[in-house]
């Protein structure tokens, strides 16, 4: 399928049109500052004809003046331009990131698992900078120096056709293939961007996984991969100066000819007294005035590809479907009983490759079932998708009878609370973790879940307690600590529905002793799915689900299954060996 492309078009439309009045203002302004241009190349005439000859000191006083006001005029247009259209970009700017990350949000679970993190972060950050080409000096610049190109013409066309025309054939020349060079260009700037992101992508990673590359012994491995993706980057850097210097020095050649071409035939037309010194010069600075914007007109040129070329990226990534599905999620949920019910659901995370097959079982309102079996055996999946975080191929999950694919997806999240093997926390104080899901909860709230999740056990024990700092993704803490406060921070959430996932499994024995007496307080009265490997932590479930292959291989209480002398017997009397 071929890439769709930003146009200039859909760019005006989404972009420039709606700040039109700031762009008139700052083409009025460019219009102005490129009228005071011409009043220094138009006094020369008057200068070399008329004031040296007649050595009429009053009129130079008033050429003088005038000069000096339109040198005035420009500057402060200039700063103007600046003031005015500069800092509306950077405003856009920092609007477009607000509305990539808002729409990445959206995005559905699976998106980010297929998709690098740094990688996304170059998308929201760079992607979006070009635009201030679009509506900063640059496209303003392309406008006013077409408008100063255009009336230079008429004017050399009024002082000397033939060289006006002369000069024309190498200009003509000069811009096909800037023409010509932009449509190379284009996509080396998009790809640029995906190059970029990849080696963002690994970076970052990289910086996350410091200490198992330390563990491993693995810099050097890793360095040698980001020297790959930067030389990827220089590579398509090298083919954009490429072009970029063949335009300038196309520009150089040809521009060079006309004003030699100019020299020559002016110094004729001179000779053979059809053109005066001051019009010459006069002719000579129009001509500068003329090419000059053509020049940068290329630069510019080269700026606006690579704006589209961000903006292309940018719309593709505007155009995925969000997860929230508006249309067809309609149901809103203001309470829960919490009762789930997964009626013949199958999943499949590639096409005919299934997960879960025909998956039945009902947890009633503020029961516990239990989730076990080997890894790779889908109790993840089922927990995945009781979060919402993945929807079933077939099937149907219902929650308190109502089609859980068509819910609202806020207002049954705002239900909802996940505690994970690896739980990741802020960075941040203690504090700031655990009122992430309610940052406007009381004191005596908090203090409520750092107790039920016995957090205070080990804070008392720092010099700053809660407001005590944990570093990037809580390197600080230990394993146990972190959970407590994962744990602390889903009893302040206070969720009808809960999942734990593995959430004892990277503890010592004294951790989990604790968290086994916080976990009780934390599921009493809500619906929970417990996915565990020390089959220890779930006897007291309502329902236990043996999962194998994708399939419910056996189903009841920790007694009823013992008695079964089944696969979830095996399971227990292994571990208790163990």
């Amino acid at each position: 399928m071929a890439e769709k492309k930003v146009s200039i078009l859909t760019a005006f439309k989404t972009i420039i049109w709606p700040r039109r009045n700031l762009v008139f203002i700052g083409l009025l302004l460019i219009i102005i500052s490129k009228a005071a241009s011409f009043v220094a190349p138009l006094s020369l005439k008057y200068l070399m004809d008329d004031i040296i000859p007649n050595k009429d000191v009053d009129f130079l006083k008033l050429l003088v003046g005038a000069v000096t006001l339109a040198i005035l005029v420009q500057a402060i247009t200039s700063f103007l331009l600046t003031k005015i259209l500069s800092v509306q970009a950077q405003f856009l700017i920092s609007e477009l990131r607000a509305q990539v990350q808002k729409k990445v949000l959206s995005l559905p679970i699976r998106f980010f698992d297929n998709t690098k993190s740094g990688a996304l972060v170059s998308r929201i950050m760079s992607d979006v900078e070009g635009v201030r080409n679009l509506i900063g000096t640059g496209l303003v610049q392309l406008v006013g120096g077409s408008v100063t190109a255009i009336v230079s013409l008429i004017l050399l066309l009024r002082i000397s056709w033939s060289m006006t025309l002369f000069t024309l054939i190498p200009l003509s020349i000069f811009a096909l293939i800037a023409l010509k060079a932009f449509k190379i260009i284009r996509p080396i700037f998009r790809n640029r961007g995906k190059i970029k992101a990849e080696v963002t992508g690994r970076l970052t990673e990289t910086l996350g996984g410091i200490r198992v590359i330390k563990g491993f012994n693995a810099e050097e491995q890793e360095s040698k991969i980001f020297e790959e993706g930067v030389t990827k980057l220089f590579e398509n850097v090298k083919k954009s100066l490429t072009a970029t210097a063949f335009m300038t020095s196309s520009s150089t050649f040809l521009l060079g000819i006309a004003t030699t071409g100019v020299m020559g035939l002016g110094g004729y037309e001179i000779m053979s007294d059809n053109l005066t010194v001051g019009e010459f010069l006069t002719f000579t600075f129009l001509l500068g005035l003329m090419i000059a914007p053509i020049v940068q007109m290329s630069n510019i040129g080269s700026q606006l590809t690579e704006a589209l070329a961000g903006l292309d990226r940018t719309e593709e990534l505007m155009n995925i479907t969000p997860e929230a599905d508006e249309k067809n999620r309609t149901i809103i949920l203001d309470d829960i009983n919490g009762e789930i019910v997964f009626n013949d659901v199958s999943f499949a995370y590639e096409e005919d490759k299934d997960v879960l097959h025909n998956i039945n079982f009902k947890v009633a309102s503020g029961n516990v079932v239990a989730l076990v079996g080997s890894s790779g055996s889908g109790k993840s999946t089922i927990a995945g998708l009781a979060a919402t975080f993945l929807n079933p191929q077939s099937g149907m999950i219902t929650i308190d009878g109502k089609d859980l694919s068509k819910v609202n997806l806020t207002s049954y999240r705002k239900h909802l609370g996940v505690v994970l093997q690896d739980e990741f926390l802020f960075e941040g104080s203690i504090r700031e973790n655990i009122l992430f899901p309610r940052p406007q909860a009381t004191e005596a709230e908090l203090q409520a879940a750092v107790k039920a999740a016995y957090v205070d056990e080990f804070t008392d024990r720092f010099e700053k307690g809660l407001d005590t700092l944990i570093g990037e993704r809580g390197v600080k803490l230990s394993g146990g600590q972190r959970q407590r406060i994962a744990i602390a921070r889903a009893v302040l959430a206070d969720p009808k529905i809960l999942i734990l996932d593995e959430a004892t499994s990277n503890l010592d024995t004294e951790s989990e002793a604790l968290i086994q007496k916080s976990l009780a307080t934390l599921t009493e009265g809500r619906t929970t799915f417990v996915i565990a490997h020390r089959l220890s932590t779930i006897r007291k479930a309502n329902q236990i689900l043996v999962i194998e292959n994708g399939r419910i291989a056996e189903q009841g209480t920790h007694d009823e299954l013992i008695a079964k002398e089944g696969r979830y017997y095996n399971l227990f009397t292994y571990q208790a060996r163990i």
